[in-house]
């Protein structure tokens, strides 16, 4: 279990710098758009869901390993309503430039999302 948690931990941390990093460039210098939430808050929102879903399949596949895709559109399901919480002050504030703040979300949502379902698969697979 801790074997394939560091594993993923190797990857994600690059992953999430590199992606911050690149997101904080475009944002500040190329767009120039201002944006409700940080950078940083985003991407440890991500960060923290993704990490956490992740342990949370470990431990079932370990357990269940039969109910492990379950398990994983289950918390993707967990993962969108956290987003929408996370969201929730922005849409409420109603914030005049909300796409921007918007599209600033959801391209790493999807990011982390593909690296997820990546790493998910490789889980399934495994044995």
């Amino acid at each position: 279990m801790k074997g394939k948690l560091l594993a993923f931990l190797k990857i994600l941390i690059p992953f999430a710098l590199i992606l911050s990093f690149f997101q904080f460039l475009i944002i500040h210098y190329i767009v120039e758009v201002e944006l409700y939430y940080s950078i940083f808050s985003i991407y440890t929102f991500h960060f923290l869901v993704t990490f956490l879903i992740f342990f949370a399949l470990v431990f079932i596949h370990g357990k269940f390993e039969d109910k492990t895709g379950l398990a994983f559109m289950g918390l993707s399901l967990f993962k969108m309503l956290a987003a929408i919480i996370f969201l929730l002050p922005m849409m409420l504030a109603e914030v005049e430039a909300i796409f921007g703040s918007l599209i600033s979300f959801f391209l790493p949502y999807f990011f982390f999302l593909i690296l997820e379902t990546i790493y998910v698969v490789k889980l399934i697979n495994s044995k």
